[in-house]
């Protein structure tokens, strides 16, 4: 099975007039279907420009990335906005949902802008939700919802689309500390399920929760080591 992520050298220079910051060099990595992987590294390190490379928010200077064995630089704006959409699930430290909205409303979103009908729409908002624990939060609004509950509502907004990638930065900087072993365990549930979960953390405990930690220092993947087993599905 090819895997989710395949990174092959890329490399990625910002360039402000005579100014070349090289925020990657050479990073060649993948990451299998099933695994959930956390990338360290302090300021600087690279890892926020991996993340959005990860996301197609952003394409490489140099060599090649493939997303559920598509290549990411063969697609125009249009494909890259629906590869966003419906292969990749987004979950930020500010949960970015729509104020004034409700939790529902909110997860049907990404449905919505794939054309989903409203009835088929709700169905699998609701059946989203109800798997992070949201089942009676339905129609509240963001703000009437703790931190916690509105990351959950958050996840269940990334998974809806059954997504082959969720992609999760600083996902509990805003948590306390309950919140946050109940996002990991969502988290560590999804990596039981098959689900493929790469997370941005600084937080040395939530990085030791998943199954590999990837440490990034000046661009370069310095440190690549697995914390726990391959899962099944991603040893195949």
């Amino acid at each position: 099975m090819a895997p989710v992520i395949r990174l092959q050298r890329v490399g990625k220079v910002y360039e402000s007039g005579r100014i070349r910051v090289r925020a990657l060099s050479e990073v060649t990595l993948e990451v299998a279907r099933g695994e959930h992987v956390a990338i360290m590294g302090s300021s600087g390190s690279g890892k926020s420009t991996l993340m959005n490379i990860l996301g197609c928010l952003d394409a490489p200077t140099s060599g090649r990335y493939e997303i559920d064995g598509v290549d990411a630089a063969g697609m125009d704006e249009d494909e890259l906005a629906d590869l966003r959409n419906r292969r990749i699930g987004f979950v930020f430290q500010s949960f970015n949902l729509v104020p004034r909205t409700s939790a529902l409303a909110n997860v049907e979103l990404p449905l919505a802008y794939a054309g989903l009908r409203r009835a088929e729409r709700r169905r699998r908002a609701a059946l989203a939700l109800a798997s992070v624990g949201m089942s009676d939060r339905l129609a509240h609004q963001p703000s009437e919802l703790s931190g916690g509950q509105q990351q959950r509502v958050a996840l269940a907004r990334a998974l809806v689309t059954n997504p082959a990638l969720i992609l999760a930065d600083e996902p509990t900087g805003n948590l306390d500390s309950r919140s946050t072993e109940d996002v990991l365990r969502i988290f560590e549930r999804l990596g039981e399920e098959g689900r493929t979960v790469v997370l941005i953390t600084h937080e040395q405990d939530v990085a030791e929760r998943a199954e590999r930690v990837i440490r990034l220092a000046d661009g370069e993947v310095v440190q690549d080591s697995r914390t726990a087993p391959l899962a099944p599905e991603a040893a195949r």
